[in-house]
């Protein structure tokens, strides 16, 4: 059990890798203030999506730990953003080769990390 809640861990710390380069690449020029926030959590969120979300926050962890290897033994801050942005893109693909996007990914993530039930029955789904 530690180890499914490790994964979800590495995954939801990889999906703050997402959002964290999501955020990055807005345009500047944009108005903080007419930006709309995240969405509030939808906590509706189907089967089939859970087993996406499960299916691809597993092979999140292995990126993010093999990444968080590769991030320390970089030299300098250009070489760690290099790395991040690398593990970043791995990871979206994953995500989106789950059959879900980013931002629904995300939001699972989230939702989880507030509904217990909700997070054993990912963890059930990763174990099977």
């Amino acid at each position: 059990m530690k180890r499914i809640t490790a994964l979800f861990s590495a995954a939801l710390l990889a999906a703050g890798f997402m959002t964290a380069t999501a955020h990055a690449q807005q345009d500047p020029a944009q108005d903080p203030a007419t930006t709309q926030q995240s969405a509030p959590i939808a906590q509706d969120f189907s089967d089939q999506q859970l087993q996406q979300f499960a299916d691809a926050s597993q092979e999140i962890a292995v990126i993010s730990q093999e990444y968080t290897e590769r991030l320390h033994g970089a030299e300098d801050e250009a070489d760690q953003q290099e790395v991040r942005a690398e593990a970043n893109d791995k990871m979206i693909g994953v995500v989106e080769n789950s059959g879900l996007d980013v931002d629904t990914f995300n939001a699972i993530g989230q939702a989880i990390q507030q509904d217990p039930e909700m997070m054993q029955r990912v963890q059930e789904m990763a174990a099977e």
